[in-house]
Formats: C-alpha cells, structure tokens, sequence
C-alpha cells in the first residue's frame, strides 16, 4: 500500500483529494487524529507524479505539492509531487555532463560533415524537461549513436500547427534542414501526430520517425477531446491513415505508457501503419504521460532507432 498524508490540526479544510493521470478510484483523504490520510494500493508504474487537490471550507479548489515529499517532477503546467517504486531507475546517461548553453540546433563538437538530422517538435521543452541534448551528446561521446545534429522547433501556435494542419506540414517540408541526407522526425502527443501528419503529406520529407504518446484521437477512444478546437480536422487525419494506404513507408518507433489515455489509440495506429508497410515497434512504459517518461524510453527505443537508420 502507498500512504499519504496531510496535516490539518485546526480541521481548516473540507476535503483533500490525490490528483493524478492513472485514473484510480477512491482518491479522497479521511480525516483523523493524524489529519488527512489516504492509502491506495500500489498503481501498476514504476513512478507516479501527483497533486494534493484541497477544497477549503468556503467551497474554494486549490492544489499544492506533497509537503511530506521533496522529491519532484518537472512539466510543462510547473512541478509535481512524484514517487518513484523500487522497480524505477533514471537512466545512465544522466550523468553525463550537460551541454553548455542552449541551441536551436545541437551538433557533437568537432565532428564536421554532413549529418544525419533529428527534427525535434517542442524542441526547447524536450531538451528542459528530458535532457534531450545532453542523451545525444552521451551517445555520440560513448559511441552508441552515430554522429548527429539536431534542430529543436518550437511551434508559434501548438495546437493550430500541430493538430494535422497543411500548412505547417507544407512549411516544414519547405524548409533548407531537407536537404540533409537523413532526417528522423520526432515528436510527442500532438507533436508526434504532426510528425506522422507531415510525413503522410510529404513522403519523402522523414526517413524514419520517433512518435511518443501520439494524440492520434479516434472518436471510440477520444470522445472527451471534443473542446480540443481542432479535433475533428485530427479525427479525420487519423482516420485517413487507420483506412488508407501510404505512399513511402519508414521505420516508426513508438512509445506510450501502458496506463495512459493515449494507448488505445497509439496500438491502433501502430497496427495500421504495420498493415501499411511501416516497420513499427510499440514500446508501452511504465508511466504516464510526462516528458519524465518520455526521456526515460529514449534509451533504447531511440537509441535503436537512430543506430538503424544513421549507419
């Protein structure tokens, strides 16, 4: 079991709640000598980021981090309170050294040529939140990743560029990074289905793509992303691909956590686009839907991506 609490001597709030993405049941606290306790079984991941929801006594919602917890998680929408199980390990490659600075483009110092190119949507985040720069360069400096350079996009409106939009597709494959000789698109939720969208759009744009914890929403499994204001042009993408043929099939790798909204329909497409010529491997993590995860699977799932298709 996994314990909680929060102290509350004077009984100053009404509730308190566990916030999380695994969609568990009974998560409201008791209150008791001890004030506000909650225990739940161990959920089926390696790690868990979460919030205490409190209601306060005039009806108010307010949520905090752990305070019995130091340890956090960073993302996009601030901290986390996270947990991690026995069975978790960060990965090695989180000891080597930083890069210093921050670049659009990333490239190994002294190595000179032409490079593979990896084309990173929510470049700056992944790179913040995931260490993205800092696995290449441990990689190429190990010698477990051929030599690379890597441009870091970051969009000027996300959800109208990334939401199977045309004209970020046609502007991507307008731009001078085409000309490299091997490009690997890279992307996650909505950022990877405007990887697939592009490449879909653009066949010979990607030699081969890394998709992590794509929005690709099907109205079986995604009815409650309707307020999305792009749903419906992603709905149709999606469904163009489930029913449709491709013109230039390329190495896909996938990742998803196991217990996240996203899987279902991460399955279908990895299935539709096997049925279609890709080669597709599906790696379902032990997480949820976090840059935390994300950065967790890049070793081996992109690691064995880029041996493949850089040689």
């Amino acid at each position: 079991m996994i314990r909680f609490s929060l102290p509350d001597p004077a009984h100053r709030l009404s509730g308190v709640r566990l916030w999380q993405e695994l969609r568990l049941r009974s998560v409201d606290f008791t209150y008791g000598a001890a004030g506000w306790t909650l225990a739940i079984p161990k959920p089926p991941v390696h790690r868990m980021e979460y919030l205490f929801e409190l209601r306060h006594r005039d009806g108010s919602l307010e949520t905090i981090l752990d305070p019995g917890n130091p340890l956090r998680a960073r993302g996009i929408f601030g901290p986390k309170s996270v947990l991690e199980f026995p069975e978790y390990s960060p990965p090695a490659w989180l000891g080597y050294p930083a890069p210093s600075g921050g670049a659009s483009v990333w490239a190994p110092p002294g190595v000179g040529g032409d490079l593979p190119l990896l084309v990173v949507h929510d470049g700056p985040e992944y790179d913040e939140l995931s260490g993205l720069t800092r696995y290449l360069a441990a990689g190429v400096a190990g010698g477990w990743l051929p030599p690379l350079r890597a441009i870091l996009l970051h969009p000027v409106d996300r959800n109208a560029d990334y939401s199977a939009n045309p004209a970020y597709a046609d502007f991507l494959a307008g731009q001078p990074y085409r000309s490299a000789t091997v490009r690997i698109g890279m992307g996650t939720s909505l950022g990877a289905l405007a990887m697939l969208h592009a490449q879909w759009r653009h066949p010979e744009l990607f030699d081969a793509l890394f998709l992590q914890s794509g929005s690709f929403f099907q109205p079986r499994h995604d009815a409650h992303e309707r307020r999305f204001p792009y749903y419906e042009r992603v709905v149709r993408f999606v469904e163009e691909v489930l029913k449709g043929t491709a013109v230039r099939a390329v190495p896909t790798t996938m990742t998803c956590g196991a217990t996240e909204e996203n899987i279902h329909n991460n399955r279908a497409m990895a299935e539709a686009l096997r049925t279609q010529g890709y080669t597709v491997t599906l790696r379902e993590t032990a997480d949820m839907h976090n840059y935390t995860a994300w950065r967790d699977a890049f070793h081996p799932s992109l690691t064995r991506l880029l041996q493949e298709v850089c040689r």
